[in-house]
């Protein structure tokens, strides 16, 4: 259903509010450049601190500007399963093509909470969702088992998987086989993880090389698998670089660099630190980005 290099933008700020302007200007920079489908309110996103209006609002906004160009997929995922159940409800008004929903955080369900939590939002809602499993950030693992469980559920029909590990990745294919499609939840596992079967990436990078991460998946999906290697090993330092504070930071900050949006975060979030923004300059420098 989904395929290819499919960015979770970034939520441009401008003195605490959302910037339209820019976020319309990012979506437009994104479909100029080959990105194949945009998340919306994914953690990049900074999901968690937009309100519910404010949430809805970016998911419209991305739409809207899009027009029917590429999917629209938006991250709908709560600690609160009836939260999550009434975002995918509204996302699903809005029109988007399917919704993203992480693993409920803080609360540290078991293996049989998960299955039912994303059981009755599938039950729900009638609308194509992408489980998305990032333990470093919620303190869960949906382990292969449960995701092979759930792999049977018609709405259920794809994995963001950004544990980091190719093993569990590739335990979540074996297991699942056609059921559900995988996709790379991190930049520098991506064509490894395409190797074994996954589906594309939902990326960071993108963010600021959109083009470069589309023609990654566009070259393996052509069959092209030397220049989709390279490729892959050609962005991996700054897809690390993406990574050396707390994401949205370091992209957001990228983006400013290059003078596409502010760097403003929210709290608890901050700013990046001198010594690290110096880092990511001089590595944005060797690809020419600013």
């Amino acid at each position: 259903m989904f395929k290819g290099s499919i960015v979770a933008i970034v939520t441009p700020f401008n003195n605490g509010t959302v910037d339209e302007k820019k976020l319309r200007e990012l979506v437009d920079f994104q479909i100029e450049n080959g990105t194949d489908a945009i998340v919306a309110c994914g953690t990049t996103g900074e999901s968690s601190t937009l309100d519910n209006e404010e949430h809805l609002n970016v998911i419209k906004i991305v739409f809207d500007q899009a027009k029917g160009r590429v999917p629209v997929i938006a991250g709908t995922g709560s600690n609160s399963t009836a939260e999550a159940i009434h975002l995918t409800r509204e996302a699903k008004a809005i029109g988007v093509a399917g919704v993203l929903l992480v693993t409920p955080y803080y609360n540290k369900p078991t293996q049989e909470g998960l299955y039912l939590h994303y059981t009755a939002i599938a039950d729900a809602v009638e609308i194509p969702q992408i489980l998305y499993n990032v333990p470093g950030r919620t303190g869960v693992n949906l382990l292969p088992e449960t995701v092979a469980r759930l792999a049977g559920h018609k709405n259920i029909v794809a994995i963001k998987e950004a544990t980091g590990s190719l093993q569990q990745a590739s335990e979540v294919m074996a297991l699942c086989g056609s059921q559900i499609d995988v996709f790379s939840g991190d930049d520098f596992i991506t064509f490894p993880m395409m190797a074994c079967g996954a589906k594309g990436v939902i990326s960071v990078t993108a963010n600021i090389m959109p083009k470069a991460i589309g023609d990654l998946t566009d070259a393996f999906f052509a069959g092209d698998l030397e220049k989709a290697r390279q490729l892959h090993l050609d962005t991996l330092k700054i897809s690390n670089a993406m990574f050396i504070e707390s994401n949205p930071v370091p992209v957001k900050t990228a983006l400013a660099l290059m003078g596409k949006c502010s760097d403003e975060v929210r709290l608890p979030l901050a700013p990046m630190s001198e010594a690290n923004k110096a880092k990511l300059a001089a590595i944005m420098k060797e690809y020419k980005l600013i």
